[in-house]
């Protein structure tokens, strides 16, 4: 009875956990297909990251795996439309301006 418990908790507990870093990729707006694998992957080759988070990414990473595989229609077809995201587009146009059409300088005060 007790070793039946204990497989149960430790299955409820793990499917509480799964994919976690892919449940954040995907609420924080960031395009691209498996963003939770990318996130957990930058987090281990990360050297501000500390052993006991990389311990807790190692055990997520299957999971954000799987949940990153189970969410890749939606990446596919997906528009980020968040307002972090329409900043960065709009940065990246003004710098591509700016590389051909260098500002104006500005006159000294």
């Amino acid at each position: 009875m007790m070793k039946t418990t204990l497989i149960v908790s430790a299955l409820l507990y793990g499917m509480m956990l799964s994919g976690c870093s892919s449940v954040m990729s995907h609420t924080g707006g960031k395009e691209g297909v498996y963003p939770g694998t990318r996130a957990s992957s930058a987090m281990l080759s990360d050297d501000d990251t500390g052993i006991g988070t990389k311990s807790l990414v190692v055990l997520d990473m299957p999971f954000t795996a799987v949940m990153d595989t189970l969410l890749l229609p939606w990446d596919l077809f997906r528009k980020d439309d968040s307002i972090k995201s329409r900043v960065e587009k709009s940065e990246q146009a003004n710098l591509a301006t700016n590389s051909v059409i260098p500002p104006a300088p500005m006159p000294a005060p």
